[in-house]
């Protein structure tokens, strides 16, 4: 009696009991994943058919012409540049934020008026960065007399992409052993070093992971670009568009997609399956880079 007990039995109402949570959490997860399947399935399928050699050198038509609808091409550089300009400003803000908050603050009400900030502007909807960013820059022609502007759009989605940045940052060093912070004080480097040699290296997944999710929101986001960037039919051809109206590949989706139009329409579901196949293409590049670096640091 004894031995059996001490075999798997599958009537007990324990076993019983953990079977059907396991099956249970296995259909909620399903659940879960199934719009996001369903949504991107029927993306590339709907705008996989439109894909053509010619949609990324043209510019795009105007409305009105049903029969060619032109390109995507400054959207599509438009986007590029708009992401650049935000991650030149987040990232390096949120990744020094981050390391304030894991390595220098004291848990004081600083650092917990900080946290609550990053928490609050997490929340914040995209479409009031864009409006604060219209009222400081766009209204005011502060940057060389530009009203609408490419820069203002980067500015705008900056501010979207910095609470995730910070607070992966944060999260990402705070899962570094205490140890290795004490190795490295231990044998004389300084708090500089130890972060840039030692944390910074073994939280970069963490940290890489969030610079990726703030940017694929930065460049899925149209309410922002409404505001700032607004829209441009022509071509990026210098550093001086920086400062005029530009295009972008979520603006354009957005527009398009309310037109009468059979060909804007088509247009719109091309450049919907581009930007998620890009969003797509960083976060596997991300983490295959992430897999080689964390291989790499083990040789």
């Amino acid at each position: 009696m004894i031995m059996n007990s001490l075999y798997y039995q599958k009537k007990l109402s324990r076993n019983v009991g953990d079977k059907f949570f396991t099956s249970l959490s296995v259909f909620c997860a399903l659940i879960a994943i199934l719009p996001l399947i369903f949504v991107v399935t029927y993306i590339l399928i709907k705008g996989g058919a439109q894909i053509t050699p010619e949609l990324f050198t043209l510019e795009p038509n105007p409305p009105g012409d049903d029969l060619d609808a032109g390109g995507i091409n400054p959207a599509l550089i438009g986007t590029l540049v708009i992401t650049t300009i935000a991650s030149i400003i987040a990232i390096p803000v949120g990744v020094g934020g981050g390391i304030y908050l894991a390595e220098y603050s004291n848990g004081g009400p600083f650092s917990k008026f900080i946290r609550f900030g990053v928490n609050v502007l997490a929340g914040v909807p995209s479409i009031i960065a864009g409006v604060f960013i219209y009222a400081l820059i766009v209204s005011t022609k502060i940057l060389f007399g530009s009203m609408y502007s490419g820069f203002a759009g980067g500015m705008a989605l900056s501010i979207l992409m910095l609470p995730t940045v910070i607070k992966t940052t944060d999260e990402g060093l705070k899962l570094v052993p205490n140890e290795l912070r004490y190795a490295s004080l231990g044998i004389g480097a300084s708090m500089y070093t130890t972060i840039l040699k030692i944390t910074l290296p073994t939280a970069f997944r963490s940290i890489a992971t969030g610079v990726v999710l703030g940017i694929a929101r930065a460049a899925g986001e149209t309410a922002p670009l409404i505001f700032t960037a607004l829209f441009s039919y022509y071509y990026i051809v210098g550093f001086e568009d920086l400062f005029y109206e530009m295009g972008s590949l979520a603006v354009l989706i957005y527009n398009f997609a309310l037109e009468p139009y059979d060909a804007q329409n088509k247009l719109a579901w091309a450049a919907s399956f581009i930007l998620v196949i890009s969003i797509l293409t960083v976060n596997i590049f991300s983490r295959i880079f992430a897999a080689f670096t964390e291989k790499t640091k083990r040789v």
